[in-house]
């Protein structure tokens, strides 16, 4: 592992048995993640990239038919660890979530100060007091009164809720936090805000964040890379900068063409066609039958071609050689 990396990443795969099928929800999946950086998970729905965040935490359900790869955190294989192990060292220790929909990840019935003190009861064995005088430090640190500590999720707002549930991802002081979708179903404003107190904990805290998301323009605000998922695959890796000002793939291009500018007289495009299913995936390149720019050769699988400035994207547009 490279000097500075926090998490890598080999050859990830997480895929789901149903009735109709294997879904390859997560296929092969291989990056790194630097201390005190944040990583973008972009893409469409149901590319992959909830999947991805779960199965780096083990939050699996049922029906996981494949779990494999290899994940380290600093020079540890933490995929290696038995589950009791991972739970006890890794799983909201050293790594922790923030999920989708934050009403849905409290308990309606026990106050937030409890819910967000629980983890360090678990995991570090502190005394409740203890606990809840921590969780009024970080509900500071997240931008809230102490005095929601003592009330219910329902008597919050939903940009509080999420507040609160970065509060509890927060509260052990993990390495890496994983948030999925944070500032969905928030408005603007709401958003806003939530992005500005992710900004300031990287800042003061030093916390890695991998954000998972589709939202691009907000996503923009935090991004050191930006990794962007299509058909449980990631298709291109790059810094921030790189991404948003020069995309390579053509997905990635045409993503970027379909955000409305302030001060652009040009229309957003948008993306024929719709993704394929994870159940049902087509040979070759997953992105062809939607490209403007698939040729012959589209009709082999490209592997993640790495480029000279350490860019990597999934295209044989980028092939040595490649004339299309």
């Amino acid at each position: 592992m490279a000097a500075g990396n926090l998490l890598r990443v080999d050859d990830f795969c997480l895929f789901y048995r149903t009735s109709a099928g294997i879904g390859r929800a997560v296929d092969g999946v291989s990056f790194e993640l630097e201390r005190h950086q944040a990583m973008v998970v972009l893409g469409e729905s149901g590319c992959g990239k909830s999947s991805l965040g779960r199965g780096l935490l083990r939050l699996l359900p049922r029906n996981v038919e494949i779990c494999s790869g290899r994940v380290f955190l600093d020079e540890a294989e933490i995929s290696a660890y038995n589950d009791e192990r991972f739970r006890r060292e890794v799983q909201w220790v050293r790594i922790a979530m923030v999920m989708q929909a934050a009403m849905n990840a409290l308990n309606p019935v026990v106050r937030v100060g409890e819910q967000v003190a629980e983890p360090l009861l678990v995991h570090r064995g502190w005394s409740r007091a203890r606990a809840l005088a921590r969780a009024a430090e970080v509900f500071s640190l997240v931008g809230i009164s102490a005095d929601f500590l003592r009330r219910y999720p329902f008597e919050l707002s939903g940009g509080m809720r999420q507040r609160a549930v970065l509060a509890m991802a927060l509260i052990t002081e993990p390495d890496l936090v994983i948030l999925d979708e944070p500032t969905s179903a928030l408005d603007v404003l709401t958003q806003a805000g939530i992005m500005n107190v992710l900004k300031r904990i990287k800042r003061e805290l030093g916390t890695s964040f991998i954000l998972i998301t589709h939202d691009v323009a907000t996503s923009s605000e935090i991004a050191d890379r930006v990794a962007l998922m299509y058909a449980g695959q990631i298709v291109e890796l790059a810094g921030a900068a790189d991404f948003f000002l020069r995309p390579f793939h053509p997905y990635a291009k045409l993503l970027l063409a379909s955000i409305p500018r302030l001060h652009q007289e040009k229309r957003p495009e948008f993306i024929t066609g719709q993704p394929p299913s994870l159940l049902s995936l087509p040979a070759g390149c997953r992105f062809a039958p939607r490209c403007p720019s698939r040729f012959g050769r589209c009709a082999e699988n490209p592997g993640l071609m790495t480029l000279p400035g350490g860019r990597q994207v999934r295209c044989w547009l980028y092939a040595e050689g490649a004339q299309p």
